[in-house]
Order: structure tokens, then C-alpha cells, then sequence
């Protein structure tokens, strides 16, 4: 596969590829601005654990000195510790971040895209971007759910982030065409709370079940990527906490791409740290089933290859 000249593939993401081995993609905004200090780093290289623990390869995404770096080492992970000197990168934004030099934390938008061009069919992360509780006077729906639809990958999330619409959200992928698969549950859990979502497309038990189904969408002419959603270990009720980050930030005139650090900040100061720690759970077993997926998957094409010969 001939990739982008201005992207680096690290040699054990490469090979993986070349070998058709399992890989998962892994954000970086998490790092930059999902948690404080060194804490997002930690989440990062434990997400890395559970990737490899499921027999995966992971491959980080973030630019670094003009490249689009798939495969980010712990030093240059380490780069990306603090809001202030990563630029948070969805979609539109990789081109002049690369082309500029600057440091750019990829989001979930932003790492699809790259998986779309390296060929990388699975990620895992926190939660996904969507229809913002204010759409009809901001008309804010993130970019990650278009990202999602023209990208063929199946990503393993909790659903929609905690400050969203999920049912607006959710109108939006049955829109778009996007399968939402619940990971042994019915309903679309919202990131924070298993239940209270709306209905899912369908239901998958183990890993096999849900490579089977990414197979069967994939051979379709056009499809793109699915959404599995994995309820969170344990349910924290934040309703009202969103709500007064929410109102919080529109006080203080925080707008766009900053709205989502900013309420996450709000809400970890505000539970006393309990939304910090099940974000970091849930990023970890996210990080873990997008694995496991990942490998059933290719367990699957070397039996169509086997039956083919």
C-alpha cells in the first residue's frame, strides 16, 4: 500500500500491515486534552497494554515535526502532555497542522481519516463525537460522525460523549449509514451510564460475532465504518453536573472544539475526580475489546483464504 509522503509509519505498524495482522488506531487528544498533566500519557501507553494483551499491534495517531505519525513512541507521546502545546486536529485540520510543522493531537475525526489513508481498520477510544445539546442555534454536529461513515473501521467507543444529544446523535448514524453495535447490551449507553439510551442496530456477544458483522458490512459496495458501543464498567450519575459544566462554558463564551475539554474538566473537578477515573477505565476496555475484534477479524480472513485455496 503506498501511503502519504508526509506520513511515518512506525516499522512494527508497517510490517503488521504489510502481514495483514491486527491494528488499532488510538487517539491522542486524550493525552492533550482529556486529562490533566501526565495522566493522559498514562492513559495512553495503558490503552497500548490492553491493545497488545489482546495480541494486537496498537498504532497511536498524532503529527509530530510535519508527519503524520502512526505508531507514536512513549517520548513522542510524551510531547503531547499538556493543552497548551498540541492544536487539537480533526479532519480538516491535518493538512496545514503536517504542512506547518506544529504539534497536532489527533481526535476520533482526525485519526479515522489517517486510518482511511494507512488502511487501518479498527480503533478504539473513550467516546465519539455528535449532535451538540444546542444544535438548532449552533448548528455544532462533530466531525467524527462523518469521518465515521466514509471510513471503513469499526470503532469501539461508549457511545456519544457525555455533553451531547446521544438520540440526536443517533438519528445522525442511522442517517449516514453507520451500524451501531451494542456490546452485549440493547441500547446505546452514554459514556458515562450504561442505560437511558435509545435502541441499537443489533446486539453482539464476543468478538467473532462482531468481526463477522464489520466483514459482511465491509463487502458491500461503498460501506463505511460501525460503531460498537461498550457500556461503561460501572454507571456514574453526572446528569446534573453536565448540566452546570454546560451552562458554565457557555457563560464564559467557550465555544467549538474547546467546549469538550473545558466540561471535562468541570466534571472531574466537580465529582471529586470519579469521572477521571471511570473515563480512564472505560478507555482502557475500549482500548481492550477493539483488540479483540481486531484479531477475530483476522482470524476470519485467513479462514476465507484457507477456504479459498
Amino acid at each position: 500500500m503506498t501511503f502519504p509522503e508526509f506520513f511515518s509509519l512506525a516499522e512494527e505498524v508497517r510490517t503488521a500491515l504489510a502481514e495483514g495482522r491486527a491494528v488499532v488506531a488510538l487517539e491522542t487528544t486524550l493525552v492533550s486534552h482529556g486529562f490533566p498533566g501526565e495522566e493522559g500519557l498514562a492513559v495512553a501507553l495503558r490503552s497500548e497494554q490492553q491493545v497488545r494483551a489482546s495480541g494486537a499491534v496498537p498504532a497511536t495517531v498524532g503529527i509530530v515535526d510535519g508527519s503524520v505519525v502512526v505508531g507514536l513512541s512513549e517520548e513522542q507521546l510524551g510531547r503531547f502532555v499538556g493543552k497548551q502545546q498540541a492544536h487539537k486536529v480533526g479532519p480538516r485540520e491535518i493538512a496545514t497542522c503536517a504542512s506547518s510543522g506544529a504539534l497536532g493531537a489527533t481526535t476520533v475525526g482526525g485519526t479515522l481519516a489517517v486510518c482511511r489513508a494507512a488502511g487501518i481498520r479498527f480503533m478504539g477510544t473513550g467516546g465519539i463525537g455528535g449532535v451538540h445539546r444546542d444544535f438548532s442555534a449552533s448548528l455544532d454536529i462533530s466531525a467524527d460522525l462523518h469521518e465515521l461513515a466514509r471510513t471503513p473501521a469499526l470503532v469501539v467507543s461508549s457511545g456519544p460523549k457525555s455533553l451531547l444529544d446521544v438520540r440526536a446523535t443517533a438519528e445522525v448514524l442511522e442517517t449516514l449509514g453507520v451500524p451501531v453495535l451494542g456490546w452485549r447490551t440493547s441500547t446505546l449507553p452514554r459514556f458515562y451510564t450504561a442505560e437511558g439510551g435509545p435502541a441499537l442496530t443489533a446486539r453482539v456477544d464476543d468478538a467473532h460475532q462482531a468481526a463477522r458483522v464489520a466483514a459482511y458490512h465491509w463487502s458491500l459496495a461503498g460501506a463505511g465504518g460501525l460503531l460498537l458501543a461498550q457500556p461503561p464498567p460501572r454507571n456514574l450519575d453526572v446528569d446534573t453536573l453536565i448540566g452546570e459544566a454546560l451552562a458554565a462554558a457557555s457563560a464564559s463564551g467557550t465555544k467549538g472544539q474547546a467546549v469538550t475539554p473545558a466540561v471535562l474538566a468541570y466534571l472531574h473537578e466537580a465529582s471529586g475526580g470519579e469521572t477521571a477515573r471511570l473515563n480512564r477505565e472505560l478507555i482502557s476496555a475500549n482500548a481492550r475489546l477493539a483488540g479483540e475484534v481486531a484479531v477475530a477479524h483476522c482470524a476470519l480472513a485467513t479462514a476465507g483464504r484457507r477456504a479459498g485455496t
